[in-house]
């Protein structure tokens, strides 16, 4: 039996918004305000599993910044494109 493994930067669309948050900022990922004061960060990964084949945008406010994620994965803050790690 193999096992698969998650990898959660290109597997989870929550942690890459916290990822580009965070590059966007300068600041360490954990010193963020939790993302969940502004989005449930677990819809948003439902919303945006792979193989869901849906085109879908969202768009939220997170202090002060735009961050938007499009169907394709690809996620920005203030219009800047933020690639994944």
């Amino acid at each position: 039996m193999t096992s698969a493994t998650l990898d959660y930067h290109t597997d989870s669309i929550s942690l890459r918004v916290i990822d580009a948050l965070a590059d966007a900022t300068n600041t360490d990922a954990s010193e963020l305000e939790p993302l969940y004061d502004v989005v449930d960060p677990e819809a948003l990964d439902q919303l945006f599993q792979s193989g869901s084949g849906a085109d879908v945008r969202v768009e939220f406010e997170y202090y002060g910044m735009l961050v938007e994620v499009r169907g394709d994965g690809t996620v920005t803050v203030d219009g800047t494109v933020h690639e994944s790690r």
